[in-house]
């Protein structure tokens, strides 16, 4: 991971000040969503504005990046497409379900679009493909999605 940009460490400096148990803690991984700038700042915007409070990265992407999985109680902070600090969040719930089985309460608490399960699908399958097709793999309907439930804890002013 390249240097964070310093509203990254501003945040986390601000949040420590007001949660000290967390002072011995590193600065927590930081990262934006999706791989195109506006998706990417519209859903920086709906975790500060506490409707997207979820999120459904494919279990692919973490193998193919040899990523560790997140675990609840892990810290992130959500930047914008610009590394511009923009949350604090933590995960709060963590499942493994096949794409075909996620849920329109999932869709709901992801926040993005309508919040229907027909939008999600469509994005989802749409990003997937994307991502995949990069490393010459290919999306398929009963892939592993990792739904990941967070709360925020701290935003920007």
């Amino acid at each position: 991971m390249h240097t964070p940009n310093l509203s990254v460490l501003n945040l986390w400096k601000s949040f420590i000040q007001h949660n000290p148990k967390y002072a011995t803690n590193p600065t927590p991984p930081y990262f934006h969503f999706c791989d195109n700038e506006q998706d990417a700042n519209l859903c920086a915007a709906l975790v500060m504005q506490n409707i997207k409070q979820a999120t459904a990265p494919s279990m692919w992407w973490y193998e193919h990046h040899n990523e560790p999985m997140p675990k609840v109680g892990d810290l992130f902070i959500v930047t914008d497409w610009h590394g511009v600090a923009k949350a604090i969040i933590e995960i709060t719930k963590m499942e493994q379900v096949r794409f075909t089985d996620v849920t329109e309460a999932f869709a709901q608490v992801e926040g993005e679009g309508d919040k229907s399960l027909a939008f999600w699908r469509k994005v989802h399958q749409d990003y997937y493909s994307r991502e995949m097709k990069k490393a010459g793999a290919y999306f398929k309907e009963d892939m592993l999605i990792s739904c990941e439930y967070f709360r925020t804890l701290l935003t920007v002013e």
